[in-house]
């Protein structure tokens, strides 16, 4: 079936997205930018804020970012609907020290982050993207463009490399920059010219690096969207997109997206799902609604999380590596994440509640569980739920190549996704 005009806009959008948040902190500026455009005030941590019925306000902590409406209407007793999700993805940071060679060649010196599909980084032209701490106390965004690359050794040179390729970390994911003696070279000049800063006012860096290709909608009926970091910028962009749209004046809950950084590591941070800012940001909300600790412990009760992370999509060439009943395939609807672990945190209230949401928005559904000989790997559902006790369901979309340098996903999805969250957002 071909896609709606409106859902290829969406994945238009979302490749200018993608395209624009190399790395986490990009991604923040990014939520942070959008929002600010639609009318939503950012906010300092570190300053007093007027948090007013009717607002829409937007936070930027480090690489992460939390967004919220309060409809008009609102009270102590106003429950939140939070759709969580993530900026970051498996890849590699670059590391102290990080200009190194060999053979008149310029390299980087990168380390591993997360979990990313190795061999799906080679061959491929990548920049180097994120923050520079500066000697002044300024922090500023860098991004290189293209600049790197990780070069396949020939099949010449290496005649089993179709029967199996293993990467070694260390040695063989350091891609090349240039050609020069890395003694009288340094990549951080490279860096700090592309923020239009001196290399020598830098003392500090969290840059990682990224793939440069923009998102591309192709295959019959124009069914298929490749981009890289899908995991989890399609939900963080759903989760914008809808947003946007949300009418205070209309009551309902209290809407908020909560995008978190260092997912790929277990979230264990100040800017993670385990750290304490989505704590932070709801309890100042509730203090600027004159709830008392009684009644914000009554909202958070009655409060919802979506927390929207991507799942595997059965894959014809390895079905026997899924669940052999429950196989959702790229374009037939978000899914529903299962797992009797509590890997995910959905529970049989929270998959009729989803339900509900998906009928709202009108948006058929899927699920997803393990094939029990392949564990699964988890998400911000259960961290969040276990630190607030808000109930929390997991979903997200389908998806094919997770963890790769270009992952594959399902136009429609995209769309479907994001008007299931418009839907939890109003309420």
């Amino acid at each position: 079936m071909p896609v709606t005009p409106d859902a290829l806009a969406h994945a238009e959008d979302l490749a200018d997205f993608v395209a624009a948040s190399p790395s986490s902190y990009h991604a923040a500026a990014e939520v942070a930018g959008r929002l600010e455009k639609a009318g939503f005030t950012r906010l300092d941590e570190e300053a007093a804020w007027e948090v007013t019925p009717g607002g829409r306000y937007v936070v930027v902590r480090d690489g992460a970012a939390i967004a919220w409406t309060v409809p008009a209407d609102a009270t102590a007793l106003t429950p939140a609907h939070i759709f969580g999700a993530h900026t970051d993805s498996p890849g590699f940071k670059l590391k102290p020290q990080p200009t190194t060679g060999s053979k008149g060649w310029l390299q980087a010196a990168v380390e591993v982050y997360g979990g990313p599909l190795l061999s799906s980084w080679l061959d491929r032209e990548l920049r180097l993207a994120g923050r520079l701490a500066l000697a002044d106390g300024r922090v500023v965004l860098a991004d290189t463009g293209a600049l790197l690359r990780l070069p396949q050794l020939a099949i010449h040179l290496d005649r089993e490399a179709n029967t199996g390729l293993a990467l070694d970390k260390q040695f063989q994911t350091q891609p090349v920059w240039g050609l020069g003696d890395p003694t009288q070279e340094d990549i951080l000049a490279e860096l700090a010219g592309s923020a239009g800063v001196s290399a020598s006012d830098v003392r500090g860096y969290d840059v990682v690096i990224a793939d440069t290709a923009r998102g591309a909608i192709f295959g019959k009926d124009r069914a298929f969207f490749a981009s890289g970091r899908l995991d989890d910028l399609a939900s963080v962009h759903a989760g914008v997109v809808a947003l946007e749209t949300i009418d205070t004046a209309a009551g309902g809950p209290i809407a908020i997206l909560a995008a978190f950084d260092h997912e790929e590591l277990g979230s264990n941070s100040r800017s993670g799902a385990g750290g304490p800012f989505l704590e932070d940001i709801l309890g100042r909300v509730y203090d600027a609604l004159g709830a008392d600790a009684s009644e914000r412990r009554r909202a958070l009760a009655a409060s919802w999380c979506l927390s929207s992370d991507v799942g595997h999509s059965v894959h014809p060439n390895y079905v026997h590596k899924h669940d052999p009943v429950v196989q959702p395939v790229l374009g037939s609807g978000p899914i529903l994440k299962l797992n009797a672990n509590q890997r995910y945190a959905t529970d049989a209230v929270g998959s009729a509640a989803w339900r509900s949401w998906c009928e709202s928005a009108d948006v058929v559904t899927q699920e997803f569980v393990s094939n029990n000989n392949v564990p699964c790997g988890s998400t911000i559902g259960p961290i969040t739920a276990t630190r607030l006790g808000i109930r929390t369901v997991d979903v997200g979309i389908p998806i094919l190549s997770m963890h790769s340098a270009r992952e594959l996903a399902g136009v429609s999805d995209l769309h479907d996704l994001t008007r299931v969250a418009g839907a939890f957002f109003a309420g």
